[in-house]
């Protein structure tokens, strides 16, 4: 294996494991299932959805905001939240689908 080859996929690898490490939590799941089921939601409806404190969603839709993971749009006083890439959701699919969970 060439050097060039295995430091690009050194890169890679640190991005797949901060991308892991940015949704590596219950609530960040579901969040981005609610968000790849529903385009997009605002904070109300995710926090009222999981049944949890609007302070703790916030904290966690913008972590994963601040990752590259999501992204916003605003509407008046609303916010809207959005995957940036549908294909963390497969990637989450792909580990429910895995004998890791099984």
């Amino acid at each position: 294996m060439a050097i060039d080859k295995v430091i690009d996929d050194e890169k890679r690898i640190d991005k797949a494991a901060y991308v892991l490490k940015a949704v590596a939590h219950p609530l960040r799941i579901r969040i981005i299932q609610m968000l790849n089921d529903n385009r997009e939601l605002n904070v109300s409806a995710i926090y009222k959805n999981l049944n949890a404190e609007q302070s703790l969603i916030s904290h966690h839709l913008i972590n994963m905001r601040d990752k590259g993971i999501l992204d916003i749009r605003r509407s008046g006083k609303n916010i809207y939240y959005f995957l940036v890439d549908s294909a963390v959701a497969e990637i989450i699919e792909c580990i429910y689908k895995s004998k890791i969970l099984n």
